[in-house]
């Protein structure tokens, strides 16, 4: 699946994005800056506006997850995110409520996503590493690795970080749950052109 990311830091400008992608993606992101701004009515409006897409809130939670998760629901999300800090209990009591997504940062690992997996999460987001980045790659070796570890333990992993159309060919014969887009697609001259690239590169390699 293709999702944005929309990381905007109002809500009419998140608005004027989804409304040209809304036809193109199938997952619609309420970004953690633009819920820090405008609140979970950034997430109602996007659902009135996408009714028949996933959409994600994208809160980060760390704690108090039943009452963030219950609270996301409310507001029509259908997916919200937990960072992979909070504990198994928060991220327990969050899925209670709505479907989890684990952030994967830094320091988690493999005995940990396996609690995750035993307590019903089974969605992850994989982040591009720190070291990549550094380095000026896109995506290298270890990440391909991670992402296949993950997936074979059970998980449906989504990526995101520095994702373009011209990455997702890496990506070839890997079951990547979904692709993320943020600035790729928001931050387009044409954000419609964007999201259809990228659809058409994914229809073109999993189709």
């Amino acid at each position: 699946m293709l999702q944005v990311a929309l990381d905007t830091k109002d809500l009419p400008t998140a608005i004027g994005v989804a409304r040209q992608v809304v036809d193109v993606v199938d997952v619609v992101e309420a970004g953690t800056l633009l819920i820090y701004e405008e609140g979970l009515s950034a997430v109602r409006n996007l659902r009135a506006l996408a009714p028949d897409k996933i959409i994600l809130a994208d809160t980060k939670t760390a704690d108090a997850g039943a009452d963030v998760g219950a609270e996301c629901k409310e507001a029509g999300a259908d997916w919200m995110t937990c960072i992979n800090a909070a504990t198994v209990p928060t991220m327990k009591s969050a899925q209670s409520k709505i479907e989890v997504q684990v952030e994967l940062y830094k320091n988690w690992t493999e005995e940990l996503a396996q609690e995750w997996l035993d307590a019903g999460i089974d969605q992850v987001v994989y982040h591009q590493s720190r070291d990549a980045k550094l380095a000026g790659q896109t995506w290298g070796q270890k990440d391909l690795d991670e992402v296949k570890k993950l997936i074979s333990m059970g998980f449906k992993v989504s990526v995101t970080g520095g994702v373009k159309p011209e990455v997702l060919k890496l990506f070839e014969g890997v079951d990547v749950y979904t692709f993320i887009a943020g600035r790729a697609i928001h931050g387009a001259a044409d954000p419609h052109a964007a999201a259809v690239e990228f659809k058409n590169e994914i229809d073109r390699i999993w189709g």
